[in-house]
């Protein structure tokens, strides 16, 4: 799979060999997030950001997100960044403490330790692999295939997996769920403009996420043609 990723992009930048596999994938996820996710990001929302049901959110959210520190620090150092490696684990170690195992975030608020977010796809990028063709994953979503490569090496290398028990481990990724369907609550207007409401999803989600995927890893010097097809 890693060889594939080195393939060219296509014409307008998008390499999308699977595109009628993929739409079928999109399908059942847009169904998905209009019959589940939707509906249940609506009701944790609470219709407002500052109810008791947001902070809960939001403190479910820090503390999934503080259990994937240590898998980011794996990341920063493989990709011989020893900088924000040493950052995230100083802010690793004061939510878990003064953190409360976490649920809050005093390293972001009060030690200017924000998160420096990073994953094995962008150690890839790093390390030359090519993005490969871009692929549309069940539940996931957008991806590509060194991305899709990527979220499995994050698991395997995850520290948390060897410090935690099975349980505590499955509670954390609970919470980072939770943490996502929160976040579709509210971003709700732009997740339907674009997944309920534009006239070709498949096409759009494929763009706008492309687009910022390749921001992201600093890789923007081929510009997508939204009308190449």
């Amino acid at each position: 799979m890693l060889a594939a990723c080195s393939a060219d992009r296509g014409d307008g930048g998008i390499n999308d060999p699977y595109e009628p596999l993929n739409r079928k994938v999109h399908a059942f996820n847009r169904g998905l997030d209009a019959r589940v996710v939707k509906p249940l990001g609506a009701g944790m929302s609470g219709g407002d950001g500052d109810g008791a049901g947001s902070h809960a959110i939001a403190a479910a959210g820090n503390f999934g997100s503080n259990l994937a520190q240590p898998g980011k620090v794996v990341n920063h150092l493989l990709q011989g960044r020893p900088g924000p490696a040493a950052r995230t684990t100083l802010r690793f170690l004061v939510n878990t403490t003064v953190g409360l195992a976490g649920f809050l975030d005093p390293a972001s608020s009060d030690f200017a330790l924000p998160e420096e977010d990073t994953d094995f796809g962008q150690t890839l990028a790093t390390w030359g692999v090519g993005e490969g063709a871009y692929l549309e994953l069940p539940l996931i979503g957008p991806s590509t295939e060194r991305d899709a490569v990527g979220r499995v090496v994050d698991i395997v290398i995850d520290p948390m997996r060897g410090w935690l028990n099975r349980d505590q481990y499955l509670i954390g990724m609970g919470a980072r769920l939770a943490s996502k369907a929160g976040e579709r609550g509210r971003f709700g207007d732009s997740v339907d403009s674009i997944l309920h409401e534009s006239a070709d999803s498949y096409a759009q989600t494929r763009l706008i996420w492309l687009q910022h995927r390749r921001h992201e890893l600093g890789e923007e010097g081929e510009h997508i043609d939204p009308y190449a097809e």
